[in-house]
């Protein structure tokens, strides 16, 4: 009894560095700042999704500064705010792939800090998944019979996250020439 004692006294000490309060204040900001850069569209899907000013700049940056356990964090915690103030609602599981596990994906960008543009590339890939599943299972119904499920799919989600891809990386490209990244604390 002991031992688990300890064992869970050193995995909580160990949280608590990695979530402290500087660490959190940076992703509650961050999360803020994707939510009122997500606010500046530059174009509306009809069904949802739409082209932004970079919205999942601030939450890659976190991936990429603290990591994938930060940024898979800030990602879900990102998820739940879109979800919350102005998600589209069906199902459950779709509302789940949609927005924590989709927006979760974004903190995959931590897993290559040291190549943040193929970090950019696999996070806004793994949010491509998400909706791209979510897309075929729960909404293939409204797929033209010419097209079929799975490249409605993947059409609908590529057509804005493609741009948001170039968007985002060019914004991250741009913040690491100014060398936001170097002073990581």
């Amino acid at each position: 009894m002991n031992l688990i004692q300890i064992i869970l006294a050193e995995e909580k000490k160990r949280m608590s560095k990695d979530f402290d309060t500087r660490v959190l204040a940076e992703v509650a900001i961050s999360v803020a700042l994707a939510y009122v850069l997500n606010l500046i569209i530059i174009f509306n899907m009809p069904q949802g999704g739409s082209i932004t000013l970079g919205s999942m700049v601030p939450i890659l940056l976190v991936a990429l500064r603290r990591g994938p356990k930060i940024g898979i964090f800030a990602g879900t915690v990102f998820g739940f705010v879109q979800m919350f103030l102005g998600g589209y609602w069906f199902t459950l599981a779709q509302v789940i792939l949609d927005y924590p596990v989709a927006f979760a994906c974004l903190g995959l960008a931590g897993i290559f800090r040291d190549k943040p543009m193929l970090g950019v590339t696999v996070a806004l890939l793994g949010r491509f998944i998400a909706h791209f599943v979510s897309g075929v299972v729960f909404f293939g119904q409204w797929a033209p019979p010419e097209l079929g499920p799975y490249l409605y799919s993947a059409i609908y989600n590529g057509s804005y996250l493609v741009p948001e891809l170039v968007i985002s990386a060019a914004l991250i490209y741009m913040l690491i020439q100014r060398g936001i990244l170097e002073y990581s604390v």
